[in-house]
C-alpha cells in the first residue's frame, strides 16, 4: 500500500459565490458582487459632470460620451452618428424598415419598443401625461406640449412671408394658402373624396343620404377645404383631422369605446381599419 506524497495535492474545488436572493450563482468574486447591486439597488459608480449614479462602470463610460461629444457609433447609409450602439441599431431601421415590434391589440409592427409602448396607450387609456395648468391628461408628451400653448398663448409658427404666428404648424400651412394663391377644392366631408366642380361634390353627397335611414341637413353639408386644411378638430387633444370620418375613430381612442368587432374571436377595435388588419389572422 502506498503512502500518499503530501507533494501530490488533489485538485482544489473551484469556489463559487450563491446569490441569496435569487439562487443564481456565479464562479468569480466580481461577478457576483456586480450582480448584487441589482438586488440591492447600489450604484458606486458617479458621473463627474452631472452627479448622476450607475451600477456599473461600463454604463458610466457610456453615458460619459454625453457630456464629452464623443459619438463613435456611425451609420453607414446616412452618416448619422449616435453614442450608443443600441441607439445605432434602431436608428438603422428606419433604412432597412425592419418592424420587430408588433401591437397585440391591432397587429400594427412598430420599429422600436418605445414606439410600441407609446402605441399601446391608445388601446389601455392610459394618459401619463397631465396638464399642471388644467386637469387634461394626455397619451404623448408632444400632445401635452402642444396643449400647454392654449395656456401660455405661445405661437412658435411665423409666417416668413408676413411674420403672423400660429400655435400649430398646420394652421401655419393652412395660412400659407393666402400667399401660394392655391385654388380650394371641394371635400366630402363623410368620406373625403374631393371635387373640382361644387356640382359634382352635391351629386355624390346623394350616395351617403341614401345610405342613412334618416339624414339630417348636417348628412348633405359640403366644405370648401384648401390643400393642407384640416378643419376638423379634436376636443380632448387639439389633433386635427382633413376628414370627419377620420376624426370619430380617433375620438374612440378618447372615449375607449370600441364598435368594431371581429366576427371570429370577439376582439374588438376602435377603428375599422384595426379590424381588417387583425382580421388577416384569421384567413
Amino acid at each position: 500500500m502506498s503512502i500518499p506524497n503530501s507533494h501530490n495535492k488533489l485538485p482544489s474545488v473551484a469556489q463559487q459565490y450563491e446569490c441569496p436572493e435569487c439562487g443564481k450563482i456565479f464562479s468569480k468574486k466580481f461577478c457576483f458582487e456586480r450582480h448584487q447591486r441589482s438586488h440591492t439597488g447600489e450604484k458606486p459608480y458617479a458621473c463627474t459632470e452631472c452627479g448622476k449614479h450607475f451600477s456599473l462602470k461600463s454604463h458610466l463610460v457610456r453615458h460619459q460620451n454625453i457630456h464629452t461629444g464623443i459619438k463613435q457609433f456611425v451609420c453607414v447609409e446616412c452618416g448619422k452618428t449616435f453614442c450608443q450602439n443600441s441607439q445605432l441599431q434602431e436608428h438603422f431601421k428606419t433604412h432597412t424598415g425592419e418592424k420587430s415590434f408588433a401591437c397585440t391589440e391591432c397587429g400594427k409592427w412598430f420599429i422600436s419598443k418605445g414606439q410600441l409602448t407609446k402605441h399601446h396607450r391608445i388601446h389601455t387609456g392610459e394618459k401619463p401625461y397631465a396638464c399642471t395648468e388644467c386637469d387634461k391628461s394626455f397619451y404623448f408628451i408632444s400632445e401635452l406640449n402642444k396643449h400647454y400653448r392654449i395656456h401660455t398663448g405661445e405661437k412658435p409658427y411665423a409666417c416668413t412671408e408676413c411674420g403672423k404666428s400660429f400655435r400649430l404648424s398646420t394652421e401655419l400651412k393652412v395660412h400659407h394658402i393666402i400667399h401660394t394663391g392655391k385654388k380650394p377644392f371641394f371635400m366630402c366631408t363623410e368620406c373625403g373624396k374631393h371635387f373640382t366642380r361644387k356640382a359634382n361634390l352635391k351629386k355624390h353627397l346623394q350616395i351617403h343620404v341614401q345610405e342613412k335611414t334618416s339624414a339630417t341637413d348636417s348628412d348633405q353639408q359640403h366644405h370648401v377645404i384648401y390643400a393642407g386644411e384640416k378643419p376638423f378638430t379634436c376636443t380632448e387633444c387639439g389633433k386635427r383631422f382633413s376628414q370627419k370620418s377620420n376624426l370619430k375613430s380617433h375620438c374612440n381612442t378618447h372615449t375607449g369605446e370600441k364598435p368594431f368587432h371581429c366576427a371570429e374571436c370577439g376582439r374588438r377595435y376602435s377603428s375599422k381599419r384595426y379590424l381588417v388588419k387583425h382580421q388577416v389572422v384569421h384567413e
